[in-house]
């Protein structure tokens, strides 16, 4: 019985290795990990779901280890182990706001569901999937963004000088970008201006206003970019003409003439000041000429006054003239024979000055001599 035994043992022996051998190949077989090949994109304040699947397909609710991580291997998004979600080693900002998807654990589909998105989960994801010593990882990429509503078109009336035209949107993220353009595609954006505002989910609403002045432009097209997506809406506008504000003809006369009359008013005013300047000057050269003049004739003067004081008593002979050149005038006299004295006097004249004469005293006539 023993001998008969001992054989049953040897051969279960080989038996359990192959059996776990086999095992152990089928729990750490190969596979491959795929990801969506586009981005996903979700708005904010929305739901993004990041999904991975194995290849070939397998039920991966026993699988060793489920991650999903974005720079940092250690820094999870989600990690799934033991059949549960691990809370170590989960980044803070996603531990209130990521819940495991298996609605397709046995077609070999796993999924993160990222909730109330924000604008700082746009960028990269890879999730790892691990089975034993075997594990594959697939790279995902996340959008924040919102494509809005088309925009609203409408004619708000004329406007200085032209007529200005209303678009509006809402709904979109990031900020959009607003574009006008006439029906030969030339770009009109410069000619208008924009108004954004932010509503409590982080979306964007536009309101922009663009003003046509050149008649000959009937349609304009608005249309809003998503610079993160690379996509646009647009909404086209005619224009009809009797929006155009109607060209008085009185008008380019009344420019005319309000240019010449201020041309006319500098150049009076030009003219006037120059001939003020003109007589200013005539009047400071006179002033400045009397003045010269007072100063000559009163050094003059003074020069005369000085003459006549210091003139000597010259003798003067009867029948004799003489002549003073005093002021250029000749004075004459009959004087006696040696007058005994003579006066001085002065007269004024019409200009400044002194005028001098000298007048001798009457003498005696002597008697004439007797013959024999």
């Amino acid at each position: 019985m023993e001998n008969h035994r001992k054989p049953s043992l040897l051969f279960h022996v080989p038996c359990l290795f192959v059996l776990t051998q086999l095992l152990s190949w089928v729990t750490t077989q190969e596979f491959r990990v795929f990801g969506p090949s586009d981005p996903i994109v979700a708005a904010p304040g929305g739901e993004a779901i990041l999904p991975c699947s194995v290849f070939p397909a397998m039920n991966v609710e026993n699988m060793e280890e489920l991650r999903w991580f974005r720079s940092r291997f250690s820094e999870a998004v989600l990690f799934y182990r033991d059949q549960e979600e691990q809370k170590e080693g989960q980044m803070p900002g996603y531990s209130q706001r990521t819940l495991l998807v298996k609605d397709q654990f046995h077609q070999g589909t796993a999924a993160v569901r990222i909730l109330n998105v924000q604008a700082s989960d746009s960028g990269i994801y890879i999730c790892h999937f691990q089975q034993g010593v075997f594990y594959d990882e697939a790279i995902l990429e996340l959008k924040v963004a919102a494509m809005g509503s088309v925009p609203e078109v409408h004619i708000k009336g004329p406007e200085d000088g032209g007529v200005c035209v209303v678009c509006m949107t809402s709904g979109w993220y990031p900020e959009p970008q607003v574009h006008w353009k006439d029906s030969r595609g030339e770009n009109l954006t410069a000619f208008s201006s924009e108004t954004h505002t932010k509503d409590a989910e982080g979306l964007f609403s536009t309101e922009t206003l663009l003003v046509v002045r050149d008649s000959s432009v009937r349609n304009v097209t608005c249309s809003i970019f998503n610079p993160i997506l690379g996509q646009e809406k647009a909404t086209a506008m005619f224009i009809p003409e009797p929006f155009f504000p109607q060209a008085s003809p009185w008008k380019p006369a009344f420019l005319v003439t309000l240019t010449m009359m201020g041309l006319l008013v500098l150049g009076t005013s030009y003219l006037l000041r120059r001939e003020h300047s003109a007589r200013l000057k005539v009047q400071q050269e006179t002033v400045n000429f009397q003045r010269e003049k007072d100063e000559s004739l009163k050094t003059r003067d003074d020069a005369l006054r000085t003459a006549v004081y210091r003139l000597p008593l010259l003798p003067v002979f009867q029948a004799h003239s003489w002549w003073s050149v005093i002021e250029g005038k000749q004075l004459t006299g009959q004087l006696g024979r040696r007058p005994s004295s003579m006066q001085i006097g002065a007269r004024s004249t019409s200009r400044p000055g002194l005028s001098l004469w000298i007048q001798p005293l009457p003498t005696p006539s002597l008697p004439s001599p007797q013959t024999g």
